[in-house]
């Protein structure tokens, strides 16, 4: 029977096609990502099936029948399960199904002999050509959580990430000076560059795809696409000397690039935990990194060798944040235990809680002097690494405090939440100089407290 509707569908969709051959990369991988990944990823991977990359979407799942046979459409079991009127047996089984005129390509692409024209064990999400975004909306009707922000090098402008966008403030008197559009649907982490020339964003929507965009810093444009992963990408940071930027993402994966010339490129990759990195940091000297990860561990890793170093094991929920001691022979850490824990790279063995919060931590700023941390609470925090102690609390925010920033030229510290409200403090007396919401148009229109999920 299925044969038939093989053979059926074969023939209905027979007709003619001209021009350039199908290209998995362009016109196959993004229909896999989106309409097929979800089921069959390496998180869900149904009928021990998947399509997360080129080489297990041509493996056999659990009926023994290739993904793709070249050049045989009645031994393609994705073709057959595509086109199938059996409800039981058609892919996707979530959804609508597949237009014909998204059959057809993949019965063009097999009778072309399936050829593959990316990177070998890349994943889906890193091949395909880099997206053009949807428009960020011209004025927010809603409120939406702000976990990315960062100050420019001058201290003037304030990078916020915002649905499709970053916007640029004027921290001073909250004003909106710029828009910068193209960026994936959530940013989640945004780094300057030492010099204060390039911006690096980590972004995504969540289930779908995540990448680290490369921005000139002076006009938004569009440098490179660096990590591509099939879910959304956590952290960015570049390194002291500006030549190298660390990402993190849900992957589990830990990827350095390099600057060559005028080009980035992968230096390194680290798959050594078992579930999200939320963040990643460099030691002062740029010879090292520090991991925090769902998996409730920190590690540090040395990059000339490529190795893990050591595993902090010890938290009993998520690890958010990370930060190397001055010292560094040490490593500050965060998490949804409410803790910030100090670890010995030498043992890893945990020196101390250094203390205990309200609600969960998130990420770990370190000014050099200071570790600047956000809470659950609705509370940011200043720890000086010097005094060994807790100097301020920034109280304000009406929700969850998620992302802090700190402006060494003028003393200010800025601080984001949940409810899309940005709040300018001044780092001496940790005394509230205003605060705005970072939603272009919000104010004019009638609020309405809600996430966009």
């Amino acid at each position: 029977m299925r044969r038939f509707f093989t053979f059926l569908s074969a023939c209905i969709l027979s007709h003619q096609f001209h021009g350039d051959p199908v290209s998995f990369s362009k016109d196959l991988a993004p229909i896999l990502l989106t309409k097929c990944q979800s089921c069959h990823g390496p998180k869900k991977a149904k009928g021990k099936y998947r399509v997360d990359t080129f080489l297990r979407a041509m493996d056999k799942g659990a009926s023994d029948q290739p993904g793709f046979t070249p050049r045989n459409l009645d031994e393609s079991e994705v073709y057959y399960r595509l086109t199938t009127d059996d409800k039981d047996e058609r892919m996707p089984s979530e959804g609508d199904p597949l237009s014909s005129k998204q059959i057809a390509l993949f019965k063009r692409w097999i009778e072309e002999g399936s050829t593959f024209d990316g990177e070998q064990g890349a994943s889906l999400a890193s091949i395909i050509p880099p997206p053009v975004h949807p428009r960020s909306p011209e004025t927010y009707s809603l409120r939406i959580p702000i976990q990315a922000l960062a100050y420019g090098a001058d201290g003037n402008e304030l990078f916020v990430g915002g649905y499709h966008e970053i916007t640029v403030w004027n921290p001073k008197d909250g004003k909106l000076l710029r828009r910068i559009g193209n960026i994936g649907q959530r940013s989640y982490a945004i780094d300057l560059s030492p010099n204060g020339r390039l911006l690096a964003v980590a972004c995504g929507a969540p289930g779908l795809y995540g990448e680290v965009r490369l921005l000139d810093a002076s006009n938004g444009k569009l440098i490179d696409v660096l990590a591509r992963t099939p879910d959304v990408a956590l952290d960015a940071r570049f390194a002291p000397d500006g030549t190298k930027l660390a990402t993190a993402s849900t992957d589990g994966r830990i990827r350095v690039f390099e600057q060559r010339e005028q080009e980035w490129g992968i230096l390194k990759t680290f798959v050594n935990h078992s579930d999200w990195v939320n963040a990643v940091t460099w030691s002062s000297d740029g010879k090292r990194l520090a991991s925090a990860s769902r998996d409730k561990t920190a590690k540090v890793f040395d990059l000339e060798s490529g190795k893990r170093v050591v595993t902090f094991s010890g938290h009993s929920g998520s690890v958010n944040g990370v930060a190397f001691h001055p010292d560094g022979k040490q490593v500050y850490s965060t998490s949804d235990d409410k803790l910030l824990a100090l670890w010995k790279i030498e043992d890893g063995k945990k020196s101390r809680d250094v203390h205990r919060f309200g609600a969960g931590v998130h990420k770990i700023l370190s000014s050099g002097e200071s570790l600047f941390i956000s809470s659950n609470d609705k509370i940011a925090y200043e720890y000086s690494l010097q005094e060994g102690r807790q100097r301020n609390q920034f109280t304000g925010h009406g929700d969850w405090a998620l992302s802090i920033t700190f402006d060494s030229l003028n003393k200010l510290v800025a601080s984001s939440g949940f409810d899309g409200r940005i709040h300018i403090w001044n780092h001496a007396d940790a005394k509230a100089i205003h605060s705005f919401f970072a939603l272009p148009g919000y104010e004019l229109v009638e609020p309405t407290e809600i996430s966009l999920e």
